[in-house]
């Protein structure tokens, strides 16, 4: 493992704050991925803003705000020192929380940004994000509603997730846009295409979440259905089940062989391999992978500085494109499942 020390820094959006080149993810501390340990959560916290995290990533619908109000005391101690993103369009019906509804109305944003102030105890929002597209909406409409709050001072910067390029750039036509969320990784490459070249024109940060494909890339987890426990989001993901993910962890082994040559571990080559594509896509990329270890932040903080070769980045870049099964059941909600 590399050394341990403070990362760099990158922009958030054109004029933006300086935040830790590399965020932290922090909806598995309250959600999704099995039995949660909440001391240990609060230990990461902590540990990832000595070591320069800044950009702390929930959203609203992440335990139906149970992530909102866990990360509230840590930022209020800390409230110089944090960016606190979050987002809305999850809706979920109180007679189903099972379900989750996509919003982008006006009303329902004015409901869900007063929730979310009070669920994290802030007076404004940093960053805050649209979470999915609602196709029913102008997305002209929706930013137009957004950019409201930033004149009425509950939100600084906006920010929108899973969006194609053309919407990025509609969105940004009506108010700066500061960040695009969307899966960026080894396995997840789809947004290179468009999203990254109109991001690099507008002066959009790029915030790569699942860097590690949920994990995947680290080795922790063969297939989901065998080794995670039930209640596990990912047993509901197809890349991570069955024959796709006998197929999909046969393509780990040259993530493993530029490992070897760094003396890193697999997480932290797949994890420089998306730090580095700020220097070849030319803008600012900080990734949010999600941990609730203080040892793994500092696994992941350490891959800021690994710089792989050109050979290291010819080997590892033909993975993607032989990854079986999609990332969702259903993409119709993803950038591209609409580009």
């Amino acid at each position: 493992m590399t050394d341990i020390g403070r990362i760099g820094t990158a922009a958030l959006g054109e004029g933006g704050p300086p935040v830790g080149v590399q965020g932290l993810g922090c909806m598995g501390m309250s959600f999704a991925y099995g039995p949660v340990d909440a001391d240990a959560s609060r230990a990461t916290l902590e540990r990832a803003l000595e070591l320069g995290v800044t950009l702390y990533d929930t959203a609203d619908a992440y335990g139906a705000g149970d992530n909102e109000r866990f990360l509230a005391p840590f930022f209020k101690a800390h409230r110089d020192e944090v960016v606190i993103a979050t987002k809305f369009a999850l809706s979920i019906p109180p007679d189903d929380p099972t379900r989750r509804i996509i919003r982008n109305d006006a009303p329902y944003i004015r409901q869900a940004v007063e929730a979310s102030l009070k669920r994290l105890d802030v007076d404004v929002i940093d960053l805050y994000y649209m979470h999915r597209r609602d196709v029913n909406v102008p997305i002209e409409e929706t930013v137009g509603v957004m950019a409201e709050l930033v004149r009425e001072g509950k939100v600084k910067q906006l920010g929108l997730s899973e969006v194609t390029g053309g919407e990025l750039r509609a969105a940004h036509g009506v108010h700066p846009i500061a960040a695009v969320q969307s899966e960026w990784s080894l396995f997840s490459r789809d947004i290179e295409a468009k999203v990254v070249p109109a991001a690099r024109e507008l002066g959009v940060t790029l915030v790569p979440y699942s860097p590690l494909g949920r994990g995947f890339l680290t080795g922790s987890f063969v297939n989901a259905d065998q080794d995670l426990t039930a209640d596990d989001f990912r047993r509901q993901q197809p890349r991570f089940t069955g024959d796709n993910a006998a197929a999909n962890a046969a393509l780990l082994e040259p993530v493993r062989t530029v490992a070897e040559s760094h003396g890193a571990t697999p997480g932290q080559i797949a994890l420089a391999w998306v730090q580095q594509q700020a220097r070849i896509h030319d803008l600012p990329v900080v990734p949010i992978p999600g941990t609730r270890k203080p040892t793994r932040v500092e696994e992941n903080t350490a891959a800021t500085r690994i710089t792989l070769t050109d050979e290291e980045l010819a080997l590892l870049d033909p993975i993607a494109a032989k990854v079986t099964g999609t990332r969702y059941a259903d993409m119709t909600f993803t950038s591209a499942g609409r580009e």
